[in-house]
């Protein structure tokens, strides 16, 4: 043991002597550059616990080239949404010996002008990019500099080859929609949208589009609105919507942060949910379920698609190939918000009726 500090410090030869091997198959089995025996490994990982040894990161990287962290880049934002998708992300990385840097931008961040990016190759092996948080330019500048890199929730713009892991929305919000108005009877279902220029988004509203003109409800633009993936901005379009003396039946939220805030709006509005005014949304979140009337919402697998996004990645920075295209499908989570066991007695499951 060498002296840190006047402290003992436990070195990489310790841990050797203790396992009985090389300190060349310890290094081999802490940094995970090369397959070794289960056997060996766990008298490796045995003496480390015994001896309390912390592979230091400096270390680590002149060993074999790496930072040991992996970057998502998302907006500065707060709902559990992105939290359940960082907890799987997060997990993921752990188990996998990496650590997650995480960087939150108010505004889309780009290498020239606007909000700089503070992960890179310097701190990072690689990055997951969420949405639209980064522009198209820096997108192909981490290509053409072969950083391993994976879009989430976005396709990569046309001309530049990387992978992305995205959610099916549109067959999602098309049945979700068709519920509303087959088996529940709304037919005034005003949209609340998410941020400009996020794909999700877009692709929900054409599924509330479809499913309108699948059953002949012409379009009425004056039940667009803006919820943003936001609880203050939903509030605001629903208090806007009520001033306005806007009729309408049902509000597609377009997210659950969003319905969740426009249910507590109607109802301090003195508008009964569902029996005034029915309230869906979309992602199925930890809370939707708890809420009072429990959400009828749209279910993500958000934690597998994190977990995948977290592979993927971690093939690249392997020099293994990755998906270029992984897509996963939603399904409809029925519950009281929507006005369904008021509009079908006696009960029956729901699924029947989709």
């Amino acid at each position: 043991m060498s002296k840190d500090d006047g402290r003992q410090r436990v070195t990489i030869e310790d841990v050797a002597k203790r396992a009985g091997v090389s300190t060349a198959t310890v290094s081999r089995v802490l940094n995970k550059t090369a397959n070794v025996s289960p056997k060996t490994v766990a008298l490796v990982e045995t003496a480390v616990d015994e001896l309390g040894y912390v592979l230091h990161t400096a270390a680590r990287i002149l060993s074999n080239n790496k930072t040991g962290n992996i970057g998502i880049i998302l907006p500065a934002t707060s709902n559990p949404f992105l939290t359940s998708l960082l907890e799987s992300i997060n997990q993921y990385a752990i188990a996998n010996g990496y650590n997650l840097l995480i960087y939150a931008t108010t505004a889309q961040a780009s290498i020239r002008g606007g909000v700089p990016i503070p992960l890179n190759e310097d701190n990072t092996d690689g990055l997951l990019i969420f949405s639209n948080s980064v522009d198209e330019q820096t997108l192909f500048y981490l290509h053409r500099r072969q950083f391993p890199t994976v879009l989430l929730y976005r396709t990569p713009p046309q001309g530049l080859d990387v992978p992305c892991v995205l959610l099916e929305n549109k067959n999602g919000a098309r049945t979700l929609i068709q519920h509303l108005i087959k088996n529940c009877g709304h037919r005034r279902i005003a949209f609340m949208a998410g941020p400009p220029e996020n794909q999700d988004s877009y692709w929900r509203e054409q599924g509330y589009r479809e499913a309108l003109a699948a059953n002949n409800i012409p379009f009425d633009p004056n039940l667009m609105g803006t919820g943003a993936f936001h609880d203050w901005k939903a509030k605001e379009q629903i208090e806007q919507w009520l001033d306005q003396g806007l009729i309408f039946d049902a509000v597609f939220a377009g997210d659950d942060t969003a319905a969740m805030a426009a249910i507590v709006t109607l109802q301090r509005a003195g508008k009964r949910v569902p029996e005034d005014v029915a309230v869906v949304g979309f992602n199925n979140d930890t809370m939707s379920e708890y809420i009072n009337p429990p959400l009828t919402t749209v279910h993500a697998p958000t934690g597998a698609i994190g977990r995948m996004a977290a592979k993927q990645l971690l093939q690249l920075i392997r020099g293994e190939p990755a998906e270029k295209k992984t897509l996963f499908d939603t399904e409809i989570v029925v519950r009281h918000s929507c006005g369904y066991k008021l509009a079908v007695k006696p009960y029956v499951d729901a699924e029947e009726h989709l």
